[in-house]
C-alpha cells in the first residue's frame, strides 16, 4: 500500500517511492525560490530491497507516493537448502518462504525469531 504526501513533509530516515521502489531517505536539501518559481527539494535515498542510491528533484508542494512499511516478527520453521528459509509470521500465523540475505547465512536455525519488513508486496529479513 502507498499514500500521497507533499515533498515538504518528508523527513530523513522516512520512506518514499522512487521509480516504483521503496527507498529510505538519506538527505533532503531545498533551494530558494526563483523569481517566478517555487522552492525545489532534492531527495537522496537508498532502495530498501536493492540498496541502490536514487535521487529526485521536485517542487516542495509536489505530491509523491510514500510506501506503508510493515515491520514484523516471524519464527524460522525450516531451512530449505542454503538460500531459502520458511517462516511463520507471529501475528497472523501466515507461513511463507524468503531468500536468505548473505549477511544472515549461517545464523538462521529452526525456532529462532527474526524481524522482517514488507512493502509493496515484497519482504526482506532485517534482523536475526
Amino acid at each position: 500500500m502507498k499514500e500521497l504526501s507533499e515533498v515538504r513533509l518528508l523527513r530523513v530516515n522516512r520512506y518514499v517511492i522512487i521509480n516504483d521502489e521503496p527507498c529510505k531517505i538519506m538527505s533532503i536539501s531545498t533551494s530558494k525560490p526563483g523569481k517566478h518559481g517555487e522552492s525545489k527539494a532534492r531527495i537522496e535515498a537508498i532502495g530498501v530491497f536493492d540498496r541502490q542510491k536514487r535521487s529526485i528533484v521536485h517542487p516542495v508542494k509536489h505530491k509523491v507516493h510514500v510506501p506503508m512499511i510493515d515491520k514484523r516478527t516471524a519464527q524460522v520453521l525450516a531451512l530449505i537448502g542454503d538460500s531459502t528459509v520458511q517462516l511463520m509470521d507471529l501475528e497472523t500465523y501466515e507461513t511463507f518462504e524468503m531468500p536468505i540475505p548473505d549477511e544472515f547465512k549461517g545464523q538462521l536455525e529452526p525456532g529462532k525469531e527474526i524481524q522482517y519488513l514488507g512493502a509493496l508486496g515484497r519482504r526482506k529479513i532485517t534482523r536475526v
